[in-house]
Order: C-alpha cells, then sequence, then structure tokens
C-alpha cells in the first residue's frame, strides 16, 4: 500500500521551505538595516506557499535527453539540481517617515517578523515530527 505524503503531511511539508526563505529575506533585511537606500522586501508566504505546492504536485519528470552530457568528469552534474518556484518579494511599505537616506528598514518590525517566522516554522516541524512518530507507531505495530 503506497503512503501519500500529501496525505499525511498536508500543507506542512512545503511551509518548512517557504519559512526558510522568508526567514533569508528578512535576515538581508537586517543585515542591511543601515545601508543607503535599501528597501526593506518580504515574501508574499500565501503566494509562495501556493507556487511551491503547485509545483511539487505537477512537477513533470525530466526526460533522459534534456540532461546535459558530462564530457569531463570535473563538471557538475545537473541532474542534482531541483527546480525551486520564484520567490515572490515585494517591497514592504515602512511604518514611519524615512530618516533621509532612502533605506526603509524598520529594525524592531524585522526582528519581530523574523521572531513570528521563526516560531511558525517550529511549529510546521512539531506537526511533521508528530506525524513520522504516528507513521513509525503504527509501523511498529503491524511488524
Amino acid at each position: 500500500m503506497a503512503v501519500s505524503f500529501d496525505k499525511v503531511f498536508g500543507v506542512h511539508q512545503y511551509t518548512l521551505d517557504v519559512r526558510t526563505k522568508r526567514a533569508e529575506v528578512l535576515a538581508g533585511n537586517l543585515a542591511n538595516a543601515e545601508t543607503p537606500g535599501y528597501k526593506a522586501r518580504d515574501l508574499d508566504f500565501g503566494l509562495a506557499l501556493s507556487e511551491a505546492s503547485k509545483m511539487q504536485l505537477t512537477k513533470p519528470e525530466k526526460a533522459p535527453e534534456e540532461n546535459m552530457v558530462l564530457t569531463d568528469s570535473r563538471h557538475m552534474d545537473t541532474s542534482m539540481i531541483q527546480d525551486e518556484p520564484e520567490l515572490t518579494l515585494k517591497y514592504r511599505l515602512p511604518y514611519q517617515a524615512d530618516t533621509g537616506n532612502g533605506n526603509s528598514v524598520e529594525v524592531n518590525s524585522e526582528r519581530m517578523k523574523y521572531v513570528q517566522n521563526t516560531l511558525e516554522y517550529q511549529a510546521s516541524l512539531q506537526f511533521l515530527n508528530g506525524r513520522i512518530s504516528k507513521l513509525m507507531s503504527a509501523l511498529r505495530s503491524n511488524s
């Protein structure tokens, strides 16, 4: 009997990747808090999640003729590279007026969003760990 990961894990299998990408964007905002002219960005989580889940569900298998031919042992094997969904980055509107240098990063707001994203990432991990534990328990009881 085959087990469908979509039925077992639901949307949580896709949220981890999207939350990781959002953490990178938010960390980039914090890193550029003092860069003149830098505009704070954020990931549209809902749109990115739907794109990631859609891409996983409709991912076509690569045909053998599409793979690049390795002519030297030092060439990189591209068959291991996975296609990633396009990030849906948007510029964030600042809560406060420009301070004069054109930078729209508000450090406290970015930190709050980063912590919230981390908590939601951990919640998805806990959910997945619970599902995996239940599957392991079911497999042990059937043995």
